[in-house]
Formats: structure tokens, sequence, C-alpha cells
């Protein structure tokens, strides 16, 4: 659904040809995106206006990010990372989840309408402000820059296509389309003006909820690091990765670094990592993937839908079980399994934030045996021991299956603490840790030594160095950093991986490249016969 501002009304803006369809077809729905403009803009005309603009963009990209589904959904649940089975009529939703894991989606699947509909929306609301003839202080106008900058990039890595209109040109003409190296340094152009107008912000906690020099110049590294992916070269240019390496020292020279305490660093607190942090509560992090029995005083059990394959829980260092203290690298977490005294539940705070319990409920990977907050081994709502295993298996046929699947099949993923609150609103968007990736990735990429980068990353996170470091590796290294952080799709398609086979995968999917690319929505080729539809499709 579009968001709109309360201080215009915006109306639709079609081309001759749609007019006509939907004259002569009075039935036909089409929601309108692209095509969207205030009827006779002519700026915005106050700074006040202006700046409310930019609040209202701060708070569509909370919902953006704080969902479950919609863009989360098109990052993770597509790749090795994520998958929903479905749980007896659980997590059925007419096969949409079932849909993106197994790369059989079409092009009027609602996440990906959904996508293109808010990110282009969010980027017309930008234009808005940068119009000439509008009035807006030099903050509210670099802050416009970065909106549109990452909303073009979200838009450009999931489409190929971004449609673009000028908002001084006729409101008849259709949006323009950019492509390729063109919309790259349309990003690059914005980002550019939004690092030369936003402030430079160290690491501070609560002014990291506010775009900054930083969080401009890692999208700018992002920008750079796929450009190759973006404009259909295949291979990566040097001045593109060295521009990677500049921007990331420049993150550095902000007082960015790396920080030990793995989740430590996806609390409300301030640390060295967060370079940008969404005001969105993380409750679809927390309870999506948990089961019914496990529960905090402020939240009476998940949801029991998201868990992660057995082949990415592999990538981790560590014996098979998941139990806090087995010698596991930290970044793959534990089951805790000593609980609460009795008759303290509820009543004990662990750590001294404040805030009491769900300390039985463990971080990370989620495998094995659940115990609650007394120690007390936890049972599924058939009175079975609640222990969650590597298998997705169908209850009907007993092969492996995403259908009729049981409560406890599935590994579960957990970055952050219900013990910290239920549904904080603090969750982490862009982070130092990936541009540190992101440094050691440019550098293997143009004929550089990654390795120490990447060993003082593992060191850190209580992995065992690695002797030389690939691009498997590299890949390997993100996965296991930054899961659930957005970045697995777009991470797979640069290393060549998002179209190999993984489990439940449709076979005819494998191998298929024309899945690195969503479909444009119909309705939207439609409204802009500029748009050409996605190869496949």
């Amino acid at each position: 659904m579009i968001n709109y501002s309360k201080t215009k009304l915006k109306s639709t803006i079609l081309s001759v040809f749609t007019l006509v369809l939907l004259f002569s077809c009075t039935d036909l729905e089409i929601e309108e995106t692209d095509s969207l403009l205030a009827a006779n803009f002519e700026g915005v005309p106050t700074a006040e206006e202006a700046a409310s603009q930019v609040t209202s963009m701060y708070n569509n990209i909370n919902g953006y990010i704080g969902d479950q589904a919609n863009l989360y959904a098109l990052s993770e649940v597509t790749t090795d990372e994520m998958l929903v089975p479905t749980r007896g009529s659980d997590w059925g939703d007419n096969g949409i989840w079932r849909q993106l894991h197994q790369h059989t989606w079409t092009p009027d699947h609602q996440y990906i309408t959904n996508v293109w509909n808010q990110w282009n929306e969010l980027q017309l609301t930008a234009s808005e402000i940068l119009d000439p003839r509008s009035v807006a202080s030099a903050e509210s106008i670099a802050a416009a820059h970065f909106f549109r900058g990452l909303a073009v990039y979200v838009i450009l890595d999931n489409f190929g296509q971004v449609p673009y209109r000028n908002t001084e040109a006729s409101p008849l003409e259709d949006p323009i389309v950019l492509t390729g190296d063109e919309a790259v340094l349309f990003i690059v152009a914005d980002l550019e003006a939004a690092i030369s107008g936003l402030p430079a912000t160290g690491p501070s906690g609560a002014a990291n909820v506010n775009a900054s020099k930083a969080a401009a110049r890692y999208l700018l590294a992002k920008t750079h690091l796929n450009r190759h992916i973006f404009n259909g070269s295949g291979s990566p240019d040097g001045a593109d990765m060295a521009r990677v390496i500049a921007l990331v020292d420049e993150i550095a020279a902000d007082g960015y670094a790396l920080q030990e305490g793995y989740f430590d660093i996806f609390r409300d607190t301030a640390d060295d990592e967060t370079i940008w942090w969404i005001k969105t509560g993380v409750g679809n992090r927390i309870w999506n993937g948990l089961h019914y029995s496990l529960t905090t005083p402020q939240q009476a059990g998940g949801w029991n839908g998201f868990a992660t394959l057995s082949e990415f829980y592999d990538l981790f260092e560590g014996p098979e079980s998941n139990e806090v203290g087995l010698g596991q690298e930290e970044r793959r977490g534990g089951v805790p399994l000593q609980g609460l005294p009795a008759g303290t539940e509820g009543t004990v705070d662990d750590d001294g934030d404040g805030i009491a319990d769900g300390s039985n409920i463990g971080f990370g990977f989620l495998k094995g045996q659940q115990y609650g907050p007394t120690g007390t081994p936890l049972e599924d709502r058939g009175t079975n021991p609640l222990d969650f295993t590597r298998e997705y298996t169908s209850s009907v046929t007993g092969a492996p299956d995403l259908l009729d699947n049981n409560e406890v099949t599935g590994i579960r993923v957990l970055k952050y603490g219900p013990r910290y609150g239920a549904f904080t609103e603090h969750e982490v968007f862009f982070r130092y840790s990936d541009a540190h990736l992101m440094k050691a990735e440019a550098l293997l990429r143009s004929s550089g030594d990654a390795t120490s980068l990447v060993n003082e990353l593992r060191v850190l996170r209580g992995a065992t160095p690695l002797g030389t470091v690939s691009e498997q590796d590299l890949l390997d290294e993100r996965g296991r950093e930054l899961y659930i952080e957005f970045w697995r799709r777009n991470d797979m398609i640069r290393f060549g991986q998002y179209t190999r086979d993984w489990e439940f995968k449709d076979p005819a999917a494998v191998g298929n490249t024309d899945k690195n690319l969503f479909p444009i929505p119909a309705t939207q080729i439609i409204l802009n016969p500029n748009l050409v539809q996605n190869p496949g499709y």
C-alpha cells in the first residue's frame, strides 16, 4: 500500500494509452506507483513541508525494514539462508513463502509488487524535495539525496530497471527508465551529494538513527562493489574496487570499528559497529521463527515459521550440537541449558539492564531440545519434546517436503534477544563489519590478499583463522557475519551462486540466471510503456 503525505493530494498521471484502457475496461484495477505526482506540482512550497516529507520518509523506512515480508522476504527467503515451511495450516498463505524459496514466483507475487511500490514511492517523494522549485533546508536536501540514492539502489538491485519521473517534466510524459551504468551513475551522484550535506556522525548510539556521511559512504561502497553486476559487465573494475577501499577507510576514520561481543551489537545500546539503525520493532526478527512454547513475560510465545537450511548451519564452526559452551564460534550462538531458579522467572534481571527474564531463549541458531525459564525441557503442543531438527519432513508422506511439516522441523535463527525486549525499536541496517568485508572483497577482486582482514574478524568472533581466503571463503564469511541482515541475495548474486541448487529449490530454476532479477509487476508495464518485462517472465 502506498503511503501518502498528509500535506498533499496525489493524483494519477497516465499515458493516453492507459486512459483509453481504463475507460474501456472499467473493472480493471491498477495500482499506480511510479506514475504518481501531485496535481499541478510546482515544488514543495515551504521548508517546513520539506522537513515533514523527510520525516515521512524515515517513517516509511521503519515499516519497509521492520516487516517480515516484502524486502526482507525477497532478500532472505529466496536464498539458502531462510525458508518458511507450512506446518499444518500455519504459514501456508497460498504458497507465497514457498514460491520465494523455490524460485517459482510470478509477476503477480504480492511481496514483489510491494517492494516495487514502496521503494518507487520513496524515490518520488525524495525527488519532490530535490525539485529546483522546492523550498528546503540544506539538511532536508541532503537527506532527500540519501533516500533517493537508497531507493534507486534497492529498485536497481531487485529489478534491474528504475522508472524515474522528472518532477519538472509534463505530467503526461511517461517516466524514463534507468538501467545499467546510467542508473549506477544516478545513485553515485545522489550519494556524493548526500555525503557533502549530511552530518559526520561517529558511533554514538541515538544519533545513528539518522542518515550520516558514514551511512552514505557505506551505500556508495555497496554500489561500487556491485557495479559490474548492475551494468552487466561481469568483471569488477579496478577503479570501483579502489573506491570501495577508500570509502571504507573514510568510515573507519569517523570512529567505526569491529567490536567484540557479537550479539551485543544487536541491542538498543551504543556500539562501535552500527552505522545506521532503524527505529522499528525487532519482534519480526525474534518471534517469526520461535515456537509457541518459547515465551517471555512480554510475549506469549512465537509464531513458529521461519527457519534455516542445514547446509547454512554447517557453514559455522562447531560440533553438531549447538548447546551453549561446546566450543562453537560465537556467531553460531547456542541453546542455554540452565534456566532461572524456580519462582524467580519473570523477575530476574540477568544482565543488569533493567529487563527481566527471557534468558532461557538462546541466540544464533536454535537446534535440538529447548528449555523453559527454570531449565525444564519444553514440549510442543502435542506434548512431544520441543527438539528442533535439521530436516523438513512431511508428516503425511514421511519424505522431505515444505508441506505438512510438524512443529519442530528446521533450525531456528535468532539475532535479537527477547530478553532485551520483545519488540524493542532498534534494528541494525548498516554495519561496519559489512563495510570491513566489502573492503576485503574489493582487495580480493583487485588481485590483493583479503586474508588478514577476514582473519581479523574471525578471531574476534572465536573462529579459527584461515590460511588463505578464496571467493568462496569470503561469501561464506559474509553469510556467517551478516545472516538475516538483508544482504544474502545480493551477496549470492555477486558471487554467482544465487542460481545454484539448494534444498527444495525447483529444479527448473537451478542455473536459471533470469531469476537474478524479479519480474516487473504487470500493471506497471501497462502504466509505463518505457518499462520492458525482465527475461523469463
